[in-house]
């Protein structure tokens, strides 16, 4: 009985030490092998990895691409502003002997790079860059994170700025100028559009000028497009054009013969002769005191041209003036006679 227990014992002592001698190495890790302190070469592949007991201890080391949030850094950029800047960064491991043993945790020391890199990319940039260039930045601050990482065995995949959090007096400031620049735009267009709306009215014109059935047709397509509303009334207005066509169409009138005013005849002997009578009425017209009538003179009177005087005409005509002072009470111009009245 006390020799089963022996064995027994012996069986679960070995058991334990081949259980500590065998390990498993999943997919998407490997192997690095201490023994007795010291690494070996060879790496150990996925699957079963037998070691030496007591002498042999293994490290795994994941091969996956890790995902690294950077946390927020507050900086200044190179146009004095300050901002608030976050990024991710994504590494994976391509030698676990360097991984393992170079450094001591190598996804702390990639987070320290990652944020020391993070905020000499802030203070080495401008504001416009880290909101419209970033890109370029990515790779910059890629370049800055790899240089270190490759001695440590671990390669920077990608790394991506996220945020970019500004002040609340840049944010406004931004928005007034986007506001301003927009509305440049708006005017410009608008400007544009006013250019070529007026060119092309230049030419509908002269097309119009050339054809003035062009704008009765203009017209009446207006009152299409008025007509569809069917909310208001159309006053449609005469037509100028069937006005022309009427005064075509018409055909001309002779002219009639102009016919003097019957209180105006005149003989060519007065035409010819002396114009001495014709003054004297005009004078005894305007002598003639209020009482005697309303005195009528036709248009003929009025535009009527006197012929032009001979020299002899005009001195007889002088002489009737005088006559005309006799006549109006013999007063000189410029009386003052109180009694007279004209």
């Amino acid at each position: 009985m006390l020799i089963l227990y022996i064995l027994l014992t012996v069986l679960v002592v070995g058991l334990i030490g081949a259980s500590s001698c065998v390990r498993v190495v999943k997919q998407f890790e490997r192997g690095v092998v201490f023994r007795f302190g010291r690494v070996r070469p060879a790496i150990r592949p996925p699957g079963l990895a037998l070691l030496v007991p007591i002498a042999d201890r293994l490290q795994k080391v994941n091969m996956q691409i890790i995902t690294m949030p950077v946390p927020a850094q507050d900086g200044i950029t190179r146009d004095n502003v300050t901002v608030r800047v976050d990024a991710v960064v994504y590494f994976n491991v391509i030698d676990p002997v360097r991984a393992a043993v170079d450094v001591e945790d190598y996804i702390s020391a990639i987070g320290q790079v990652a944020q020391t890199s993070l905020r000499s990319i802030i203070g080495k940039s401008d504001l416009d860059d880290l909101l419209s260039n970033r890109e370029r930045l990515n790779q910059g601050m890629e370049l800055m994170i790899d240089s270190p990482a490759l001695d440590w065995g671990v390669h920077i995949e990608r790394v991506e700025i996220k945020d970019v959090a500004l002040p609340e007096t840049m944010k406004r400031s931004m928005s007034r100028q986007a506001e301003a620049e927009r509305e440049r735009r708006a005017r410009i267009i608008t400007a544009d559009g006013e250019l070529q709306a007026s060119e092309k009215l230049g030419q509908a014109a002269e097309v119009m000028t050339k054809h003035p059935a062009a704008l009765q047709l203009r017209l009446l397509q207006t009152v299409v497009e008025v007509a569809a509303e069917k909310n208001s009334t159309l006053v449609l207005p005469f037509p100028v054009e069937l006005l022309r066509f009427l005064e075509r169409s018409t055909p001309a009138e002779s002219p009639q013969p102009v016919t003097a005013d019957p209180e105006i005849r005149t003989t060519p002997a007065e035409t010819n002769g002396s114009t001495t009578s014709d003054l004297s009425k005009g004078l005894e017209i305007a002598q003639s005191p209020p009482d005697a009538g309303h005195v009528s003179l036709s248009p003929q009177m009025l535009t009527a041209r006197p012929p032009a005087l001979p020299d002899a005409a005009v001195t007889a005509a002088l002489g009737t003036v005088g006559v005309a002072h006799t006549r109006w009470g013999g007063l000189h111009s410029g009386s003052a006679d109180p009694a007279w009245q004209p």
